[in-house]
């Protein structure tokens, strides 16, 4: 019997489904690329909610690259802003929908890899 990886091999009463590895391999990117984002987006939030230094330069960075992805979803909500003594916290609804919207659409993209993924069903006994 062939070697497969845990995460290739499918058990189905007496058959061993095989899956394709470069499949699973473009499942994996489609994963990691949305762990970035969601982290992106994590700390957008975070530094937004506790007023961080936009002048920072790591937070200028995460807030300039984060605004790229979340532009299609700019406009849906307003921000809402709270002035304490020394900071600004602001909440951005944008950026939570684009964590949703995101994951979900990275969960539609692996699962139609899975349903085009042709599976070679071999006999056990």
């Amino acid at each position: 019997m062939d070697k497969l990886e845990p995460e290739q091999r499918q058990h189905h009463g007496g058959a061993v489904i095989k899956a394709n590895h470069g499949n699973l391999q473009v499942r994996k990117i489609v994963y990691y690329i949305l762990g970035v984002l969601e982290v992106l987006f994590a700390f957008r939030l975070i530094f937004k909610l506790l007023g961080a230094n936009s002048q920072s330069p790591f937070v200028s960075f995460i807030y300039t690259v984060s605004q790229a992805f979340l532009s299609p979803f700019s406009g849906i909500f307003r921000s809402t802003v709270t002035k304490g003594f020394e900071t600004q916290s602001v909440l951005e609804p944008t950026t939570i929908i684009a964590m949703i919207v995101y994951a979900v659409l990275a969960w539609g993209i692996v699962k139609l890899i899975e349903i085009n993924t042709p599976h070679q069903t071999t006999e056990t006994r």
